[in-house]
């Protein structure tokens, strides 16, 4: 049995893991899915970064959970790594699936490409509480494309805003740079969220690892809905020792 500590990405929130959770669990382990501090329906969104971080940090250190298999999607690699700069010592291995390793003293919005930023800046300055809501058209080509319509709009329907500011915050990540803990990466081939070439995924973001281990699997963005089971098989191959 291994501890797992599943952090999920921007719109969503952690309940969003179960279906991923209850098949990693029947593979007998053990699973927390916390959400992230600013993240889920109504909740309060004026929060940062380092607001982030510590919503995960409180949760492992609360818990005392030790040897943990920290995995984070999206938004969530640069929640993770900055975790892994807090509590280093509490982590066996962390796991990026489809997710941001940001460059030194980047934001997640340096990331990005163009457009997204643009529309990012229209949608929170078109808002009341600096946050951005996830627009159906590009959730559905862009992010669940291998859904059918009726999830699509289910799981679209679940989402809630994205508090901006964690996306502004420069991060410095000298430290996680400098760590040892071991790294996989976690590759759904047909992820369209970021466009594929120079601002894909894969191998931008998981090249910047290191020595890493690289785990791919068919699916979107959004394979935690469309093919729990298959991303479950894939995390815990990344989990391995």
């Amino acid at each position: 049995m291994s501890t797992y500590v599943l952090v999920h990405g921007s719109w969503h929130d952690g309940d969003m893991w179960k279906p991923v959770a209850t098949h990693l669990a029947g593979m007998g382990h053990d699973v927390h899915t916390p959400t992230v501090a600013g993240h889920g329906v109504g909740v309060p969104k004026n929060v940062d970064h380092d607001d982030c971080v510590a919503s995960i940090v409180d949760h492992i250190v609360g818990a005392d959970l030790r040897d943990v298999i920290l995995l984070g999607h999206t938004f969530g690699g640069t929640v993770i790594a900055r975790v892994a700069e807090e509590i280093p010592d509490r982590l066996r291995r962390m796991i990026f699936w489809n997710a941001f390793v940001p460059a030194p003293g980047n934001s997640l919005l340096d990331e990005v490409p163009p457009h997204y930023r643009a529309l990012f800046d229209q949608l929170a300055a078109s808002s009341d509480d600096d946050t951005v809501a996830m627009p159906f058209p590009v959730w559905r080509e862009a992010f669940i494309q291998d859904a059918d319509a009726e999830l699509a709009a289910a799981t679209h329907a679940r989402l809630s805003t994205e508090p901006y500011q964690p996306f502004r915050d420069k991060l410095d990540l000298s430290r996680f740079y400098a760590s040892d803990v071991p790294k996989s990466y976690i590759n759904a081939t047909e992820d369209t969220a970021l466009p594929p070439g120079e601002w894909g995924w894969h191998p931008r973001m998981s090249g910047r690892l290191g020595m890493y281990r690289l785990v791919q699997l068919a699916g979107s963005h959004e394979v935690m809905f469309t093919a729990p089971e298959r991303l479950a098989v894939a995390i815990d191959a990344a989990g391995r020792d």
